[in-house]
């Protein structure tokens, strides 16, 4: 097979998506979320988001203990387990089950560049983390124990990465708007609360997860551009 082939191959049996401004919108949400992600990293590297990190860090805390988180004992629980869906653990369970079903299916491009999107998008996420080298917050008791550093949020970005990156697939597969919209939802409602569980455990600063929030979003953005400008190769003279 050449070169040429197997970059094809990458989307067979993927559906391509009716809304003609859709690539458009997809890559203006790219551009934003790098725009973002730039940004906050200035921001934080000038010490500019200080004063709201910290306000925002409180406010989770229960005044006059910074050991105790607000809300019932369950919350507290509850955010224990729900941040446990964006560590590297569970999150590669995630991506081999969804790889192992393509494969079963005998998609096997759609499934390498799942496997290779996804692996490459939280590299990058992790060099990102050792190149800022935020220490993590000391303001409150850290709920869960952590080691590397805190910019940006590895479980933020790497929920944003997965999750979402997983949905651009998955709904290339499917013909209805109902499907494809609850994919979409169930991936963004896990990457905003796996995101806030950080901040309500104390392990990372606002900022830090807004961060790795648009690093998230922008990478998902960008293997959905990908997929499109393969899916419209594919359908060229030369692949039809």
């Amino acid at each position: 097979m050449s070169n040429v082939a197997a970059l094809r191959e990458l989307v067979r049996g993927m559906r391509d998506m009716r809304l003609a401004t859709l690539p458009v919108a997809v890559a203006a949400l790219f551009g934003f979320g790098v725009f973002a992600f730039l940004q906050i990293a200035e921001e934080v590297s000038e010490a500019e988001l200080g004063q709201f990190d910290r306000w925002l860090l409180l406010a989770f805390r229960t005044p006059g203990d910074m050991a105790d988180p607000i809300g019932p004992p369950w919350l507290e629980e509850f955010m224990i387990e729900l941040t446990a869906l964006g560590g590297y653990p569970l999150l590669t369970l995630i991506v081999l089950a969804v790889a192992g079903f393509l494969v079963v299916s005998e998609r096997y491009g759609p499934a390498l560049y799942t496997i290779l999107s996804i692996v490459l998008g939280t590299s990058l996420s992790h060099g990102l983390k050792l190149l800022y080298d935020r220490p993590r917050p000391d303001l409150v008791e850290q709920l869960v124990s952590v080691q590397t550093p805190s910019f940006p949020s590895g479980h933020a970005s790497m929920s944003a990465v997965v999750y979402l990156t997983l949905a651009t697939v998955i709904i290339r597969f499917v013909d209805s708007m109902a499907v494809r919209a609850y994919v979409l939802v169930v991936a963004l409602l896990l990457t905003l609360g796996i995101g806030v569980s950080r901040v309500y455990l104390g392990v990372h600063w606002p900022s830090d997860v807004a961060a790795g929030w648009a690093f998230g979003v922008s990478w998902a953005c960008l293997a959905w551009l990908v997929v499109t400008g393969l899916r419209a190769w594919r359908q060229g003279p030369s692949g039809s």
